[in-house]
């Protein structure tokens, strides 16, 4: 045979299950709530991060460009040169 329990700690047990479960529950919602501050604040970061680099990026020095214009100025000063002036 099962034993009935009295209807007074089932009551308590449940109430404790109950607030239990809200304690559990309320720590899993922050610990949710930190990590989506987190991700966003990762996002931020990374946005500014890209912001940044397209900004070095276009300031930066033609460096291709400025090594052509460079090789065909030492040849104009070869052949300047060369041709006795």
């Amino acid at each position: 045979m099962t034993a009935h329990r009295d209807p007074d700690t089932i009551a308590a047990d449940l109430a404790e299950l109950r607030r239990l479960l809200d304690v559990r529950t309320a720590t899993v919602d922050g610990q949710l709530r930190l990590q989506a501050q987190r991700c966003e604040q990762n996002t931020r970061d990374a946005d500014e991060l890209q912001a940044r680099i397209t900004r070095l990026e276009s300031r930066r020095w033609p460096l291709p460009s400025l090594a052509a214009l460079t090789g065909l100025a030492a040849m104009a000063a070869a052949l300047w040169q060369a041709s006795g002036r």
